[in-house]
């Protein structure tokens, strides 16, 4: 699927919002500086988030409680050690499932592995101008791109 710029990333978001449940979990993958925290914007636009989304790439976790259902951003671009990403994941996986929150983790490669049932995004830059989402659904084995 292609989206040509911020607004429309943020309206797939939210239009995305839509198919999540409370604890349903979102992997989202691709390149620095390709929308995966704009995608997030969305998510929460689509949540009835009133809270500014921004990145935690630094405090590797945001919690968002004021829209309909809970969202926790997760993001493990720092960590570089498998077992301090697990233990963060197991930790904000508790929370989320205490909380009934929805859970997306920006660059989950380390723990990937942990995680049976999840949405995945990937997204990559188109040839000229916006980008492409792939976004995948393991329950149903769909596919939207």
């Amino acid at each position: 699927m292609f989206v040509g710029n911020l607004s429309e990333t943020i309206n797939l978001g939210s239009s995305f919002a839509q198919r999540l449940n409370p604890e349903s979990i979102v992997l989202l993958l691709g390149p620095i500086g390709s929308g995966k925290t704009s995608f997030v914007k969305g998510i929460a636009k689509g949540l009835c988030i009133s809270e500014d989304i921004t990145s935690p790439t630094f405090a590797l976790s945001h919690h968002y409680n004021s829209g309909k259902i809970p969202l926790i951003h997760l993001d493990l671009y720092r960590l570089k050690d498998s077992f301090i990403a697990k233990e963060l994941y197991i930790s904000e996986e508790e929370e989320a499932i205490q909380n009934h929150a929805i859970l997306v983790i920006e660059w989950p490669e380390l723990v990937k592995p942990m995680i049976d049932n999840f949405w995945k995004i990937e997204i990559s830059y188109a040839k000229d101008f916006g980008r492409n989402y792939k976004i995948w659904d393991p329950k149903n084995s769909l596919t939207f791109e």
